[in-house]
C-alpha cells in the first residue's frame, strides 16, 4: 500500500511539473471526438485498427481489411486515415496503401466513398466510414466508378472480373480467418494461405464435378442398356 502511494504522488508530481513547464499539450475539439469515436469502435472482425505513430497520435492511423467472401476474399487491404483537426466538420481523408483491382478505388489509392464526400455529416463517425470502405469489399459498385475499365468488366463480365481480381492479389493472399482444415479449427491467428489454392484448384473441382456427373450417368446407361439385352435372351426360359 506504501508503493502505491509513492507511486501516485510521483504521478502527481510528474504531471505538476510538465503543466508548470508547458509540456502538456491541449487537445483539440477534433482529437477529443476522435478520442471518443475510437473507443467506441464496433468494426467487423473483418476490420483491424493499428497506429504506426503510436496511440499518442490518434490522427493517424491505418484499416486492414482481410475479407473473408466474395470477390477479394483472402486479400488483406490497408487504408490510411488522416483526420483534419476540424473534424467532424469534415471527413477523414482515406487512400489505399495496397495496389488493388477495384472500380471503386484507382491506382493511387483514391478511394471512391460518398460519406468521404458530399454525404458527410459531422453525426457520421469513424466507425460509419469503416463499415463504408467493408461494403466496397462485399458488394463493389459499378455505377459509381473511379476504374472504369473494373466498372465496365464487373457489369459486362463477372466472371473475367472476378479472375482479374484474383490475379491483381495473387502471390499476397493471406488469410486470418476461422476456416476449418479437417479436424483441425484454424484460429484467427492462423495464417491460412489460400487465394492461390482457390485460382488454381477451383476450375480443376469443377472439371471433375463434371467427370463425375457424366460417369454416373453413362454407368446408367449402359447397366440399363444390358439390362433389356439379357431380358430378351433369357425371357423365353423363365
Amino acid at each position: 500500500m506504501i508503493r502505491l502511494f509513492k507511486v501516485k504522488e510521483k504521478q502527481k508530481e510528474t504531471a505538476e511539473n510538465a503543466k508548470e513547464n508547458g509540456l502538456v499539450k491541449k487537445q483539440s475539439a477534433g482529437e477529443l471526438r476522435l478520442h471518443r469515436d475510437i473507443s467506441e469502435l464496433n468494426m467487423p472482425e473483418e476490420c483491424k485498427i493499428s497506429f504506426p505513430n503510436g496511440k499518442d497520435d490518434l490522427m493517424d492511423f491505418e484499416i486492414t481489411i482481410t475479407p473473408y467472401r466474395g470477390y477479394y476474399m483472402g486479400g488483406g487491404f490497408v487504408f490510411t486515415f488522416k483526420v483534419p483537426a476540424v473534424y467532424p466538420h469534415e471527413p477523414p481523408k482515406v487512400k489505399c496503401k495496397t495496389k488493388i483491382y477495384h472500380p471503386n478505388i484507382d491506382l493511387e489509392g483514391n478511394t471512391c466513398l460518398n460519406i468521404l464526400r458530399e454525404d458527410w455529416k459531422p453525426v457520421l463517425n469513424i466507425n460509419t466510414v469503416i463499415y463504408g470502405l467493408y461494403h466496397l469489399f462485399t458488394e463493389p459498385n459499378h455505377e459509381d466508378p473511379l476504374n472504369q475499365e473494373a466498372a465496365d468488366l464487373l457489369r459486362d463480365n463477372p466472371k473475367l472480373f472476378g479472375l482479374n481480381v484474383r490475379k491483381s492479389i495473387e502471390g499476397n493472399i493471406w488469410v486470418e480467418a476461422p476456416i476449418s482444415l479437417g479436424a483441425k479449427q484454424a484460429t484467427s491467428t492462423d495464417s491460412v494461405y489460400l487465394g492461390f489454392c482457390f485460382s488454381v484448384v477451383q476450375p480443376w473441382l469443377y472439371e471433375v464435378e463434371g467427370l463425375c456427373v457424366f460417369g454416373v450417368f453413362f454407368a446408367f446407361r449402359v447397366s440399363t442398356w444390358w439390362g433389356i439385352v439379357l431380358w430378351h435372351i433369357f425371357s423365353p426360359y423363365l
